[in-house]
């Protein structure tokens, strides 16, 4: 996002594009949506798992199986977890509802070909506002890892899977949608804590306002 070896410098702006926003009022409202969402499945998220800290693999698993790995948190809650499961059923389909907006309206205004898409620089006059890291790791986060957390999700939910069997079936069980859920999380916990620190890099307060007005801030 900066001008350095790991952030590409930003295109200087013409006349033509000079008003533009940096932003589309649909990525900049879905951003916040999503941020927002987010951080309630999060919150949630972490409720649920101090409820049974533990990952199994297959169909089933309790206290009486073994475990695929036990996970070293500092405390368990025990019995407290209905504000955390319906909490993170509502932010869930807020951030599956917001995301299809976000994708149908990539595709229809070609924000990911232009924006996202990996391109040779050969012959460009201007470089692009991501590099390549950037690009394929946005695209991934969209197109795989956020499918793979919904799938998942989906595929831990007994009233859906009896209708769909299969997609809890190609994961290999419950326990594994349940596995595979928590990393996916993870990666994307880790892409959040990544692009925090490059906003800020790149000049936290320009960065922000530009996805809140959508234009950089002069």
């Amino acid at each position: 996002m900066a001008g350095s070896a790991y952030f590409p410098r930003p295109a200087i702006r013409t006349s033509d594009t000079a008003d533009a926003p940096r932003h589309s009022a649909v990525v900049r409202i879905t951003h916040w949506i999503n941020t927002l969402s987010f951080f309630g499945l999060l919150i949630s998220g972490i409720a649920i798992l101090l409820a049974h800290p533990r990952l199994y693999w297959g169909e089933t698993g309790n206290l009486e199986t073994p475990s695929l790995l036990d996970l070293p948190l500092p405390f368990v809650l025990t019995g407290q977890t209905g504000w955390g499961r319906s909490l993170h059923f509502l932010a869930a389909w807020v951030c599956v509802l917001n995301g299809l907006l976000y994708v149908l309206s990539g595709v229809l205004t070609q924000h990911f070909r232009r924006d996202l898409a990996p391109r040779s620089l050969r012959g460009e006059e201007q470089p692009p506002t991501y590099n390549v890291l950037q690009r394929l790791t946005y695209l991934g986060v969209v197109f795989i890892l956020f499918p793979l957390t919904i799938w998942t999700g989906l595929a831990m939910s007994p009233a859906i899977t009896s209708v769909f069997p299969a997609l809890v079936t190609g994961l290999g069980g419950q326990q594994s949608a349940r596995t595979i859920h928590f990393a996916a999380a993870g990666f994307l916990v880790l892409f959040l804590l990544v692009h925090v620190a490059m906003v800020c890099l790149a000049g936290f307060r320009n960065r922000v306002q530009a996805m809140i007005t959508g234009k950089d801030r002069t």
